[in-house]
């Protein structure tokens, strides 16, 4: 008899089933309304990695002479417990830090966060997501006073008549997703924003829909480009806006001075494309429903929650969140983005999606936890500013992670690296050896997803089961015994407990009158195959849609907020939208005609063969096999300029390092622009290349868009 369980990868979270068999567990597709059944080939060779031989089942420890060497568990844990004791008698307990993952399940992302505050009584905790859902959460809150990646079922989609999809190439990150698109191609109502002409593009061929593609880093501008029209062609849902909205007169004016013409010498997009657009999202609304979606493509930037807010001023003006047949939404990157940014791994945030300097939130954790409400520290510093203080005066010299991999993860990944070794300690929970653990000093060996009980938090905010199907290495142990076992170490306040259902009871109250309230949801409830999208308090039947009746601001409204692009030169964030603050960032030099002799835009983006930073499907040989290496994807006529041949060896640099690789010729690709993917280590690190910058308000760094130099190997180094 199989296990039903849902894949370990992205935020679709398609259902499968494993069993048993000789070889280890098989995969089967399972029906479900987000894959129906489907499976990408990650999904299907996902248990190959169970009995993987580079798994880890011992505890690591660093010898005198540097060697990682096999340890107790007993060693392995009574080594970090003097080394985090030792660390905050020294430097004080903020000395201590914190990464987690949004691949962790709902109960260790919960219990991480409270192990952070109460057995290290530190505030220096953020996640990777941090470098994903960071800019869609803000302006979903902002905007709406939520944030919930699809405040909708998916299958919702599946009768839309138009579909505008920013920065997403749902045909290789997500592949089942691409059944719900089929009702918007049908209408020929799918419109797909971006630089490159993806997988996901080529589905508006032949009449399906349009494609357009903006210059790089200049989505902001497309998206008030689009907002002029839908005001001045009388495309607005007026009635909407007034009983539904607030901010409009000052959202009217700020994108005055985006009228087609000026937005298509900024953008590249033709009048004619930006009119069809805007018309076909309005006539959407009308006949069957428009729904906007973002990917990271568009919020990955310096300017990332200013772009994602003006797509949702672009569906508010059309009328689409709240209706029962259109809407807006961000598709959710990371397998359990979304449920690991509501209970606590973030720097500012308790459980429930609680704002941790909120008076009121902090006492209610505090009565769940057990604890004084002065025990729970003040907020943290997001992860970008977090990793660069590692090592440093008043900075964090020990440092934990778990769920993650910011070696290769991580913007400006050289410098990176260069922390993480300058740190006292290093301590990494990993299954296989990743880069970051291999230059910790203790590497703790955990559980996989298919060894382990627990619950995650899917795209549409529908929370799912995760079950244990595989009986784990003897030696590996679970994150939640971990840290339990070294709360006791520490002398920690409150209670960690090792069981998974305990902990979800416990999170369940904690998160109860939360934006993310998950106390109506229970173990039995989930096993028993019940929808439970939240909010979900107590006694109520969940919420698969939001906003139909109220958006979560006071008064009921959404905001309509006004955002512009940054000052001209260099892209400089001062001057936007919202006032820049602490970890504003610039983006490199502009592109195109303006920019230095050779200079290029790179995109960064994933690949349909691998994940986030390919530790894990790097090891699975059929993944690897398909794609071995990064390659370089630029235009022929570019390559041919440069003297790159297809297939050669190339250097693609800039101020923060150098990445080799091979070329390979694509006319997809625009002539300023070439696409490296993210998934590799090492000299082809896409990350060697990318900025520190940051948006100034969610803490995202600028991925998508650096400036590169690119030549033959060996020779135009920037």
């Amino acid at each position: 008899m199989g296990t039903p369980t849902h894949c370990p990868y992205c935020a679709l979270q398609c259902a499968m089933t494993l069993t048993p068999a000789a070889g280890g567990p098989e995969v089967a597709g399972r029906d479900f309304p987000t894959n129906r059944g489907g499976l990408c080939r990650k999904g299907w060779s996902s248990a190959a990695l169970l009995g993987h031989p580079e798994r880890l089942t011992t505890p690591l420890l660093r010898a005198d002479d540097g060697v990682l060497r096999p340890a107790s568990w007993d060693a392995a844990l009574a080594r970090v417990a003097a080394q985090v004791t030792a660390t905050r008698a020294a430097h004080g307990a903020d000395a201590v830090g914190v990464f987690g993952g949004g691949g962790l399940t709902n109960e260790k992302a919960y219990q991480l966060g409270k192990f952070a505050r109460l057995a290290l009584g530190t505030s220096r905790i953020d996640y990777n997501g941090r470098f994903c859902m960071a800019s869609a959460a803000a302006a979903g809150t902002r905007a709406f006073g939520l944030d919930r990646g699809l405040p909708f079922p998916v299958q919702d989609l599946d009768g839309a008549h138009t579909v505008l999809l920013l920065g997403s190439n749902v045909a290789e990150t997500m592949p089942p997703f691409v059944q719900h698109l089929q009702g918007a191609r049908a209408s020929g109502g799918l419109v797909v924003v971006d630089p490159r002409r993806t997988a996901t593009a080529d589905f508006t061929a032949d009449g399906a829909g349009l494609h357009l593609q903006p210059v790089p880093a200049t989505d902001l501008a497309l998206l008030l480009g689009l907002c002029h029209i839908v005001i001045h062609e009388g495309l607005a849902d007026t009635a909407y806006i007034a009983q539904r909205t607030t901010g409009y007169a000052a959202l009217a004016r700020s994108v005055a001075p985006w009228w087609p013409e000026r937005t298509s010498a900024a953008t590249g997009v033709p009048v004619a494309q930006l009119r069809e657009t805007a018309r076909l999202l309005a006539e959407g609304a009308r006949r069957g429903g428009s729904y906007i979606l973002t990917g990271r493509g568009v919020e990955q930037h310096v300017d990332g929650t200013d772009t994602a807010t003006a797509a949702i001023n672009l569906a508010l003006l059309l009328g689409l969140p709240g209706s029962a047949y259109s809407g807006y939404g961000t598709l959710t990157g990371q397998g359990n983005g979304q449920g690991g940014r509501e209970h606590g791994q973030k720097a500012d945030q308790l459980p429930g999606c609680r704002k941790i300097s909120d008076p009121a939130a902090r006492a209610h954790v505090a009565r769940v936890w057990g604890v004084g409400e002065a025990a729970i520290p003040g907020p943290g510093i997001p992860a970008v500013e977090l990793l660069a203080s590692l090592g440093r005066p008043g900075g964090v010299r020990t440092f934990l992670v778990h769920g993650a991999n910011p070696a290769v993860s991580a913007p400006d990944a050289a410098r990176v690296i260069e922390r993480l070794r300058s740190l006292d300690a290093l301590v990494v929970c990993d299954f296989f050896l990743s880069e970051t653990a291999a230059l910790a000093d203790v590497v703790l060996p955990v559980l996989q997803w298919a060894e382990e009980d627990g619950t995650v938090t899917n795209l549409e905010g529908r929370v799912l089961r995760r079950r244990s199907a595989a009986a784990p290495p003897p030696g590996a142990r679970s994150e939640l015994w971990i840290m339990a076992e070294l709360a006791a170490r520490l002398d920690a306040p409150s209670t960690f407990s090792d069981d998974p259902e305990a902990v979800f009871t416990e999170l369940r109250a904690a998160s109860a009158g939360g934006p993310a309230d998950y106390s109506g949801i229970d173990y039995a409830m989930l096993d028993a195959g019940e929808a439970a999208y939240w909010p979900y308090p107590a006694g109520s039947t969940g919420t698969p849609r939001l906003f139909l009746d109220a958006f979560a601001h006071d008064g009921g409204r959404a905001a309509l907020v006004p955002v512009s692009p940054a000052v001209a030169g260099r892209g400089a964030v001062a001057g936007r939208g919202a006032a820049a603050g602490r970890g504003a960032g610039t983006r490199d030099a502009p592109f195109g005609a303006d920019a230095g002799p050779g200079t290029l835009a790179l995109a960064t983006g994933r690949l349909l063969e691998h994940y986030q930073s390919g530790a894990q499907t790097r090891r699975v040989p059929e993944l690897a096999a398909a794609r071995p290496e990064a390659r370089l994807l630029i235009h022929p006529a570019t390559a041919t300029a440069r003297g790159i041949a297809d297939g050669g060896p190339v250097t693609v640099s800039n101020a923060r390092g150098a990445v080799h690789c091979t070329a390979e010729y694509s006319t997809a690709q625009r002539l300023d622009t070439v696409f490296l993917p993210f998934h590799f280590s090492g000299r082809q690190s896409a990350n060697l290349l990318t900025s520190q910058a940051t948006d100034p308000i969610s803490g995202m760094p600028e991925f998508k868009t650096s400036a590169v130099v690119v030549a033959p190997a060996g020779r135009g180094q920037a």
